[in-house]
């Protein structure tokens, strides 16, 4: 595949569908050149519908849960000669349910990918653009990292993993030319809930935000070297607003009431 070595480059993970997909797309239609990540096969086609006339993208099927899949996907980086002048770490997964009945290996997974994998291929990126002194990093946080999540305890907790971790990042390169924005979404109209076993809450069953909003949100925010971006209606900045306020022990109360299972029918 030829490359514009002029043309800026980006990499998005999870970008098969949802917040992922429509990140790739706005960096598309903004004359970005990409590498676009997701488990599943359906990423070459993803990168197939995204290249337009003048540029390239790559889709490259990794597991990031994995040591070598995360290696293999930032080998894709080096292998195409251009520093990487945007990382968004968008892929993640969801488990619903009570933590005392998931399955093990379905929250250590979550873990693997939601903290880990972003962590790791942060580690090998942002070192390339700090010893450059140019680079702007994505990551994508949720709402939920402002409260206890009851019924989805790990994903909360790797969204507010993320929010911390961002906020640490962005501070230790504010004198390295590298922005670090976090991008906090509420319930989107995505995949998650149903993948996630979330769809008999009050929160898979709620009205739920556009992801192509959300990704331009976040695209402006990032561009414009913004610490965060709550995305989407504006009830979700009400609700991060109003969790600063309440005690961590009101805030599990209040999440319960939306993602216990079976909530949803009530």
């Amino acid at each position: 595949m030829s490359v514009d070595a002029g043309r800026p480059l980006a990499l998005v993970t999870g970008a098969s569908s949802g917040i992922g997909y429509e990140l790739a797309k706005q960096f598309a239609g903004h004359g970005f050149d990409l590498i676009i990540n997701a488990e599943d096969p359906g990423i070459a086609d993803t990168a197939s519908e995204l290249r337009r006339p003048g540029a390239s993208v790559q889709g490259v099927q990794a597991d990031l849960t994995t040591h070598n899949g995360v290696e293999r996907l930032y080998a894709a980086v080096v292998d195409d000669g251009r520093p990487l002048q945007v990382l968004a770490i968008n892929a993640g997964v969801g488990v619903g349910g009570p933590f005392a009945e998931t399955e093990l290996a379905a929250d250590l997974r979550l873990v693997d990918l939601n903290v880990r994998s972003a962590v790791h291929l942060a580690k090998l990126c942002v070192r390339d653009m700090a010893a450059r002194r140019q680079g702007r990093v994505l990551f994508t946080s949720s709402i939920a990292a402002t409260q206890p999540g009851p019924f989805e305890a790990t994903y909360a907790a790797s969204k507010a993993f993320l929010l911390s971790f961002s906020e640490a990042l962005r501070e230790e390169l504010k004198d390295h030319g590298v922005t670090v924005t976090a991008l906090m979404p509420g319930p989107t109209e995505t995949e998650f809930f149903e993948r996630a076993g979330l769809e008999d809450t009050r929160l898979g069953s709620s009205k739920k935000d556009d992801p192509a909003q959300v990704a331009e949100q976040a695209y402006e925010a990032l561009m414009s070297g913004k610490d965060h971006v709550v995305a989407g209606s504006p009830k979700n900045k009400v609700m991060a607003g109003a969790a600063k306020l309440m005690p961590e022990t009101a805030k599990a109360k209040a999440h319960r009431h939306l993602s216990e299972p079976g909530s949803g029918n009530d």
